[in-house]
Order: C-alpha cells, then structure tokens, then sequence
C-alpha cells in the first residue's frame, strides 16, 4: 500500500533507511515495534482491513495479521507479552482498536471476533483523512461511551505517561475502560441467544443476587415465552413469604409504557405485588416515569444495568486477572518505645 495515508506508523517517526535504531533501554516493558499509539493503530486497522469497496466479513485473526505487515512488526515484538504474562501486548492492542472503531461506528460486529466495514467506516476513508486519532473518533457520540486510556472518554488527553494524574486515578479509569467494553461483549452476545435462553439468565441472575436460594426452590421459568405477560418467577426470600414476578425484553428498540402497563397488568392477574422487567435495550422516559405513579412495586433493568449486575455477581464472565494494590503499614513500623 504505497498511499501516504498508510504511513502514520508509529508515534515516532519512522527511521530512514539503512539508519540504526537506537536501542530500547533494559527495563523497557513494551517492544519498540508496538509503541504505536493505540487510536493510530485503530486508524490503520481500518485502512489495512477496510476499503471503500469493501463488503466483505474479516475475523480479528486477519486483522492481527494485517496490522503486523503494514506496521513490519517483527515477529519476535509481537510475542512480547504484556507484564501479567497472560496476553500479548500486540494483540491486545489491535483488540482495542476493534473496540475503538466499533464504538465509533466505523466497523460492525458480525459475530465473535468478526467484523465488517460500515457505511460510516467507508465515509471516513472517503476523506482520506491522514490520521485516524481520538479528536476524530470522539465526533461519534458511541465513541464516547467507552473512555481512553490515559483520558476521560471521548477526550483527547495525553497519553498516561503524560498524564498529570496520579497512578491511582489512572488505574482506575482503565478499570473502568475495561468494565465498559466488557458491558458491551455481555450485551452482544445476549443479543445473540435465543429469548428462553435470556430469561433463564434472568433467572440465574436474581439468584445469585441473593433471591430465594437455590434454583430447584426459589426461581423458575413459567410455562411458554411471554406465557400471562410472566416469563419466570422468584421468591424473594428463602421461606417464600413473597414472589417476585420477571419479564424479559430481548429487545433493541426502547421499551414505552405500554409494555410497562401491560406488565403491571399482568401482575394484577397474579394478585402480585412485586415485578421485575428486564431488557437489554432501555425504557423511555415516560414508563421510568409510569412505575413511579402505581403501587405496585415494578423495577426496571435496562442494558447498561443488566450487565453491570451480571458482572458483579459473575454471572457469564470469569475473572482473568486479579491485582492487589498495597500500601505500606505504618503501625508496622511503630517501634516500642
């Protein structure tokens, strides 16, 4: 690819030909050939990947290897491991880069670890921009949502080495980052399941969240999908002095109020007075403002909330990686006197 648009590499400049590169010092914890700027990288994935003819479907395995021969990565930097030991610092990388442009709109998820160039993708590329960085991506509002490292989300920050912030600070808004794009897996791949399969996780959910018990005793699904407007039901204690009634909404468009309603109404057939309705899109303004008005006791879960629940009570995910921040006890040092 001989475009100039190619060729925004690396964050330094690239060495001329013949020219020795200096050597990177001992305790360097990142390859020279991967100090790419995370957002140039996601600028390059997309030209590497994407054209403004392309309609095909691309895997994150033909994007790795894209990025590596534009960018001549060298075999040996793309082995480097990030210091955990447990994922290498390249391939990480380019995982956030799909991150990055997916939010931005720019690809398209068609499946796990598969994509597509979108329209809005092609349009960019149409203008042949010379960059790709975060001051561009952060023109779509989707982008935003998901945060930098180093920056609040959607802002153009320095880099953390930059940063004035402390290393706490930034610790956390990774954290955070990290959580985000995790949300967002989470939601994709509900979207994915079958609608009995999303209300069995409903129901694996509240119990872990401390509702009734086991599942044999406290939570159940209710005959057919949508069977009384009542897809499963769980007691909201251990001795079952009450019952919880659920309806889940695999859905992407907003839930209104009539759906509310109907739900509310439903719940009169069961002479129940409590409810929980789940989706994975989100409830409008007006049937938020519909459960306030009754007396019945309707709790609304949208998307966002879903997902964070289900990662606090690690329901589909797994912990892979664990980090104990320490500081030092002074009472430790206290000498007798």
């Amino acid at each position: 690819m001989n475009d100039p648009v190619h060729r925004f590499l690396t964050s330094a400049p690239r060495q001329e030909s013949g020219a020795q590169e200096p050597k990177a010092p001992a305790h360097r914890m990142q390859p020279p050939g991967v100090q790419i700027a995370l957002t140039q990288m996601a600028g390059g994935m997309l030209f590497v990947r994407g054209g403004t003819d392309d309609e095909g479907e691309h895997s994150l395995a033909e994007a790795q290897e894209a990025v590596a021969k534009e960018f001549h990565t060298p075999a040996k930097e793309r082995e480097q491991l990030l210091p955990s030991g447990r994922q290498g610092t390249f391939y990480s990388r380019v995982g956030w880069a799909k991150a990055y442009l997916q939010k931005a709109g720019l690809i398209e998820s068609t499946g796990w670890g598969r994509f597509r160039v979108t329209s809005r993708g092609k349009d960019v590329l149409r203008t042949r921009p010379s960059r790709i960085d975060l001051k561009t991506l952060s023109q779509f509002s989707g982008f935003k949502a998901l945060g930098n490292p180093g920056g609040d989300a959607g802002s153009t920050a320095p880099a953390p080495a930059e940063s004035a912030r402390t290393p706490e600070e930034l610790l956390e808004d990774s954290y955070q980052a990290l959580r985000r794009r995790l949300a967002d897996d989470l939601l994709e791949q509900i979207k994915r399941c079958s609608p009995r399969f999303f209300e069995k996780l409903v129901v694996d959910l509240l119990l872990k969240m401390g509702y009734g018990g086991s599942r044999k005793d406290a939570g159940e699904l209710v005959g057919p999908s949508g069977d009384e407007g009542i897809d499963g039901l769980i007691k909201e204690d251990r001795l079952g002095l009450d019952v919880v009634y659920i309806q889940a909404k695999r859905w992407a468009d907003k839930v209104g109020r009539p759906v509310v309603q109907a739900f509310a109404g439903s719940l009169e057939g069961k002479r129940a007075r409590k409810g929980v309705l789940i989706t994975t899109s989100e409830f409008s303004s007006d049937a938020s403002d519909y459960v306030k008005q009754i007396e019945k006791k309707i709790v609304l879960i949208d998307g966002e909330t879903l997902s964070g629940l289900m990662i606090d009570n690690d329901v589909g995910v797994l912990t892979s990686e664990t980090y104990a921040l320490k500081r030092m006890d002074a009472d430790y040092f206290t000498e007798d006197q």
